[in-house]
């Protein structure tokens, strides 16, 4: 035999045998739960979370199709990734599927169409049963059957199928080919990003009796949608605003419910994460489907406050004459503290701050809630309480005139204001006044100084007396 017929011969047994080894399809393995080693949930602050589910499985050797079972039903399969951990060399994938629809009633009959089924029918009076063959034509908005010698509408029995299609699951599951160099049992993770699992920072506080002081306690509210459960996971949460890639039509989910379940406290440990910060739960958890639960993330007590009462003026009464402004303006309410001392001093997710107050028998009653953005450490918190009740306002412009001007970009106006600040408290409060001035401002006169909080902001401290009033009045000049 020639070189080259041998070299012929040599490469069609190779081929022979390459095809025979390929083409030979493997029974499926499925890999549940039960397989599960450890699992790792990192949940994002924008519906979005990394899994890390870590199984022993059994493989075969070369070419396996792996059904790893009990996957997130939202999982976005092109993040998914599959490694062998014990054994990685020659470890490869080929080719993997997500199989999201379950396996219920309506679904199997819809995957059924155009292929028969059978009918089974009960006699009314005797019990007995009929077995028919019937092709389904339709699934839409009802079922119609085709019979050899009619079609009837709607389900006139029980209805038997042969199979079930590969494609329908009982649980969310990911489908991978792949060639594995050592038959056994190996260690297998499977990481992805999957939507349905969010997180939110709330917070509660409870305010002392002078508002001097509060009690702060922070919590991380997670919820759990997206269709598996997760047991006894390792769990971290990133604080920050990530920027994400959206698709244009994102693909609709259902809505499923929640079941609310409060956590045993246990405090978090906070780290820095690129320009993000990670809070990592000191215990395992375990996230149920269709689930929200709270896990203590801060507590502080004793916290220093300041009380602020804040009338907030405009800038549009300074370039025309306008008169009466408003009689009982509401005046806002604000506290404020630093994120610093006992307690605090960590970086404070973005959330819901709820406050509290007790009254004269000792209940604690909610007085007012304000959302935070992510607050760094050392940085001052305010928040809105809403309007005061005995503390109100009268406002009026006193005197208008235009000085000069003949266009848009040369007006000179100069006008008064009287503010008359009202205290029904049985204790003095002070106001702060802030003023937005336009243009190139020039304070003319005023009853008390004022203080220059920005360059566009006059601002002034008014004290009223207890069941009082006072009296503020100031003259400007502004040009453009």
């Amino acid at each position: 035999m020639t070189k080259k017929k041998l070299l012929n011969t040599m490469i069609a047994g190779l081929m022979a045998a390459s095809h025979a080894s390929w083409a030979a399809p493997r029974e499926e393995i499925a890999s549940s739960a039960a397989d599960q080693q450890s699992v790792a949930v990192t949940i994002y602050s924008d519906n979005l979370a990394l899994i890390k589910d870590a199984r022993r499985v059994r493989l075969a050797r070369d070419i396996n199709q792996l059904a790893w079972r009990d996957v997130s039903a939202q999982m976005r399969p092109e993040t998914a990734q599959l490694r062998n951990v014990s054994n990685p060399a020659g470890f490869r994938l080929q080719e993997q599927t997500f199989d999201f629809d379950r396996l219920t009633p309506g679904k199997l009959l819809e995957k059924y169409v155009g292929r028969e089924v059978g009918v089974i029918r009960t006699h009314p009076s005797t019990g007995a049963e009929t077995r028919e063959t019937a092709t389904v034509l339709s699934t839409h908005s009802g079922v119609v059957l085709q019979f050899a010698d009619h079609i009837e509408a709607g389900v006139p029995g029980r209805l038997a199928f042969p199979d079930v299609p590969d494609t329908l699951r009982d649980t969310p599951t990911l489908v991978i080919s792949l060639v594995n160099p050592t038959a056994g049992t190996q260690n297998l993770e499977l990481s992805y990003l999957t939507g349905g699992l969010s997180w939110r920072a709330d917070y509660v506080a409870e305010l002392n009796e002078r508002d001097d002081r509060l009690d702060l306690n922070g919590w991380v509210t997670l919820t759990n949608q997206s269709g598996a459960a997760y047991p006894n996971a390792r769990l971290q949460l990133v604080a920050g605003d990530l920027n994400r890639v959206r698709d244009a039509e994102p693909m609709p989910r259902a809505t499923m419910a929640m079941a609310a379940k409060v956590a045993d406290a246990a405090e978090m440990q906070q780290e820095s994460l690129f320009e993000y910060h990670l809070y990592t739960l000191q215990r395992p958890t375990t996230l149920a489907e269709n689930q929200t639960k709270q896990v203590a993330l801060m507590s502080a007590s004793r916290v220093p406050v300041k009380k602020e009462f804040l009338l907030q003026g405009a800038n549009y009464y300074y370039t025309g004459q306008h008169g009466e402004l408003g009689q009982k303006i509401k005046v806002g309410v604000f506290v404020e503290f630093d994120n610093k001392g006992e307690g605090l001093g960590m970086p404070l997710p973005r959330g819901v701050i709820r406050l509290y107050k007790q009254d004269s028998q000792g209940n604690a009653q909610f007085v007012g809630e304000d959302r935070i953005d992510h607050t760094p450490k050392n940085e001052t918190v305010r928040l809105k309480l809403g309007d005061a009740f005995d503390v109100t306002a009268d406002k009026k412009q006193t005197a208008f005139q235009k000085l000069a001007g003949t266009s848009r970009y040369n007006y000179v106006f100069e006008s008064a204001y009287e503010i008359v600040l009202k205290n029904a408290k049985p204790e003095a409060v002070t106001v702060i006044v802030r003023e937005p001035m336009p243009g190139d401002w020039t304070m003319v006169s005023e009853s008390q100084p004022h203080t220059k909080a920005a360059s566009g902001m006059a601002e002034w401290r008014v004290s009223v007396p207890v069941g009082g009033k006072a009296t503020l009045s100031y003259r400007v000049r502004v040009r453009y």
